[in-house]
């Protein structure tokens, strides 16, 4: 199924990282290193996952304020939102 996103992957990955950036890590980083951000790049809305292993409820609070929500999700502290074996901190929170 092919499903047609109104910004290119690249751009979508690259709004989510400039939200995080300016707006949500400075309120989250260190304290909260390991928890899951979900982010609606359209609005620069977000949740944090109260369990970084289960972001279902998060994804869906934020899908009751924002229906249309186009989500893209970070880890605070690591480079990635889930992986195989172990992961160094980035230096970016």
């Amino acid at each position: 199924m092919n499903i047609r996103l109104p910004f290119p992957r690249r751009s979508v990955a690259s709004r989510g990282r400039a939200i995080y950036m300016e707006k949500i890590r400075p309120h989250v980083y260190p304290q909260q290193i390991g928890t899951v951000i979900v982010i609606d790049v359209r609005s620069g809305d977000y949740e944090i996952c109260a369990n970084p292993f289960d972001e279902i409820p998060a994804e869906d609070r934020l899908r009751e304020r924002r229906p249309d929500a186009l989500i893209w999700r970070k880890r605070v502290g690591y480079q990635t939102v889930a992986a195989f074996g172990g992961l160094r901190v980035d230096k970016d929170g």
